[in-house]
C-alpha cells in the first residue's frame, strides 16, 4: 500500500507539472483567455481533472507566469554564461530583441505577452504575480549595470519594460520590414544606452 500510495502521489505531481508546463506555453501564445478544457485536452486529461490539482484558473494563471519568468531568467543565464566577458548583457539584449524571440512567444518573456492581460487581473491575482517579478528582478540584476543593487533593479525596470513594449509593439506589425525596423532600432538604442562606452570601466573606454 505505501509503494501504491507514494507512486499516486508522484504521479499526480508529475501531472499538476504537465499543466502548469502547458498552460504556461499556451497563455504566453495566445494569452490569459485559453480555457482550462483546451489545456486538459491537449494533454490528454478531463476538464473535471483539473480541480485535483488547482482550486480556480487564477491560482494556474500565477503558476504558469510564475514558471515563464523562470524559464527565461534560465534561459538568460545559460546566454550569459555562453557570452564573452564583460559581454554578458550584450547577449540577452541581442537575444532578447532578437527574431527568435518574436517567432517563439510561447518560449520566452511572458512581460511581452501577457503583460497587458496580468494588468486586468483582480488585484489579488496581480499581488501574486507580483512575488513572481520580484525574483525576475532579483536574478536578473546582477547583469544590470549600477554601482548598487537599488540603481541595478532600477536598470532592470526601466531595460526589461523598455524590450518588452517594443517586442509587443514588433508583434502587432503586421509589415514584415517593419518588424525588422522597430527590432533593429530598439536593439540598437538599448545597446548603446545599457552596455556603450559610459558602462564600461575606465581602461575598456580608452582602447
Amino acid at each position: 500500500m505505501g509503494y501504491v500510495a507514494r507512486r499516486s502521489a508522484a504521479d499526480k505531481a508529475e501531472t499538476h507539472e504537465r499543466i502548469i508546463e502547458r498552460a504556461s506555453r499556451a497563455f504566453r501564445e495566445y494569452g490569459t483567455g485559453v480555457g482550462i478544457g483546451e489545456v486538459m485536452k491537449e494533454l490528454g486529461l478531463t476538464h473535471g481533472g483539473f480541480y485535483r490539482h488547482f482550486e480556480s484558473k487564477d491560482d494556474l494563471l500565477v503558476d504558469a507566469i510564475a514558471r515563464s519568468l523562470e524559464e527565461v531568467t534560465e534561459r538568460f543565464d545559460k546566454i550569459a554564461e555562453a557570452a564573452a566577458p564583460g559581454k554578458q548583457l550584450e547577449a540577452i539584449i541581442t537575444a532578447y530583441l532578437s527574431a527568435e524571440h518574436l517567432r517563439h512567444p510561447e518560449t520566452w518573456c511572458a512581460l511581452a505577452t501577457l503583460a497587458p492581460d496580468i494588468g486586468r487581473q483582480p488585484a489579488a491575482v496581480r499581488k501574486r504575480v507580483d512575488s513572481a517579478l520580484q525574483r525576475y528582478m532579483v536574478r536578473m540584476a546582477k547583469y544590470m549595470p549600477g554601482a548598487t543593487e537599488d540603481e541595478r533593479r532600477r536598470n532592470f525596470v526601466i531595460l526589461f519594460s523598455g524590450m518588452s513594449g517594443a517586442m509587443a509593439l514588433t508583434r502587432a506589425c503586421g509589415d514584415k520590414d517593419m518588424r525588422e525596423r522597430v527590432l533593429s532600432t530598439t536593439r540598437d538604442y538599448y545597446l548603446s544606452t545599457f552596455t556603450g562606452p559610459r558602462h564600461r570601466p575606465a581602461h575598456q573606454s580608452r582602447e
